[in-house]
């Protein structure tokens, strides 16, 4: 029986697909040994971290994780990073394939004067600001100005909009942060516009996030009903339909015709709108807008503009993945063909693609490029793996660690009447996995 090592740095998502790919790949002749490194105390990437509070049927999928590592292969090393505790040169000299899982995580520039305005902000910061990422606890946010844009027209922009036009109280049964909640409390903010680039017929918003909107209880939701007509009539000019352009468009419609409640809550959706200039005196006051059209399926730009009176802006524009020694980078992604970066490196998930498509996306990327991996396997190495590389000492959070910190943060939910309640600091994390 060959038995390989595979080191996967990442617990997200895509990292999780990846070792459950090789778990089913596993015969009487083939067996892994699968070691997760994650840089956080806490695995689950962004379905922790990045999910909104509100969506929390999507989490469910961290049961999946949970029958992953609970296979006899599997070990957990979290609180250990990249770069810093073990580097990528030790990981492929110790086991037969290394497979980055490390996502994406920085967050776009739009590039245009006025972007570094106090309380102009990236997704890739208000998000895990709201869901306790303990590196984002100090995120500072400004929430007293009474209208805030977001720029983007994906299920980001939705998400980060939706947070911020959503009466707070509908909040109080969810995982949200302790902080970012009692901030929301004592928001101003009660018109919050989306704005995308291009037409409806474009925008990367998925048919359940805007089938979602109407459901808000004290908020109104509007899209320009002129907006959607034209995108009509420019989808009946396609030779070719597809069905999720279908279903996005007809949900548009029926928020553009969905009758208002009257409430003072106001969440707007804003095509044909390019960001030329946010402006302010060191800090954001105003953001000025190119009108687009759409012609022949392409969208360009006209001479006019217009501009909103806001206090926030929150770019939603997507995710660069970061550096670190041993890699490299472009279009925000790490260089790789299929899947395989180099000798025995191989990416997954938004490292590999870069951000695109839902957490079930990377099931089938990772069954991929598993496949590609095990193609290339020729003799395990004799190595003792990631134990070999640690400093003595180092606290490592395994999977019983994080079991003790998952049970405290649900059992302190229980008490609270939500799904849980996570902890931000990052000491204490720890601690609760020691205990």
């Amino acid at each position: 029986m060959l038995n390989f090592k595979i080191a996967i740095v990442g617990a997200g998502p895509a990292g999780y697909f990846t070792a459950q790919a090789f778990q089913k790949a596993q015969s009487d002749e083939l067996s892994f040994s699968i070691d997760m490194i994650e840089r956080l105390p806490t695995p689950w990437g962004l379905v922790r971290s990045g999910v909104a509070p509100d969506h929390q049927k999507i989490k469910t999928v961290s049961k999946v994780f949970e029958k992953i590592a609970k296979e006899p292969n599997f070990r957990l090393f979290a609180n250990v990073e990249l770069g810093k505790h073990i580097y990528l040169k030790d990981l492929r000299d110790q086991y037969d394939a290394v497979v980055l899982a490390t996502g994406a995580s920085k967050g776009r520039k739009l590039g245009i004067p006025g972007e570094d305005l106090t309380n102009s902000l990236s997704a890739a910061d208000f998000v895990p600001w709201y869901n306790s990422h303990p590196d984002y606890v100090q995120t500072q946010v400004d929430l007293s100005c009474d209208t805030a844009i977001v720029i983007g027209a994906g299920n980001v922009a939705m998400d980060v909009a939706r947070i911020l036009a959503i009466d707070p109280s509908e909040l109080d049964p969810t995982d949200v942060a302790e902080h970012a909640l009692i901030k929301l409390k004592q928001s101003n903010i009660r018109t919050v516009i989306i704005c995308g680039r291009r037409g409806p017929e474009h925008a990367a918003f998925t048919a359940p996030e805007l089938r979602d909107l109407p459901k808000l209880e004290n908020t109104d939701v509007f899209i320009d009903p002129k907006q959607i007509e034209e995108a009509i009539k420019h989808i009946e000019e396609m030779e070719e339909v597809e069905k999720d352009l279908k279903n996005n468009i007809e949900a548009m419609k029926t928020i553009a015709e969905h009758e208002k409640k009257g409430v003072p809550r106001k969440l707007e959706i804003k095509f044909l709108s390019t960001p030329l200039e946010i402006k302010g005196n060191g800090k954001v006051e105003e953001i000025i807008f190119q009108k687009n059209k759409v012609e022949n399926g392409k969208v360009i730009t006209t001479s006019e503009t217009f501009s909103v009176k806001t206090g926030l802006v929150i770019t939603a524009i997507g995710y660069n993945s970061i550096e670190y020694p041993g890699i490299s980078i472009e279009n925000g992604r790490i260089t790789n063909i299929a899947g395989h970066v180099e000798h025995n490196v191989y990416a997954v998930g938004w490292a590999k693609r870069g951000p695109t498509g839902v957490i079930g996306t990377n099931k089938s990327d990772s069954n991929d490029v598993v496949d590609l991996i095990i193609e290339n396997l020729k003799e395990p190495k004799a190595s003792e793996g990631i134990t070999g590389l640690l400093k003595s000492g180092h606290e490592v959070i395994d999977q019983i660690a994080w079991e003790k910190i998952n049970a405290s943060e649900v059992i302190s939910g229980e008490i609270a009447g939500k799904p849980r309640v996570k902890e931000v600091d990052w000491r204490q994390l720890i601690s609760l996995g020691r205990s």
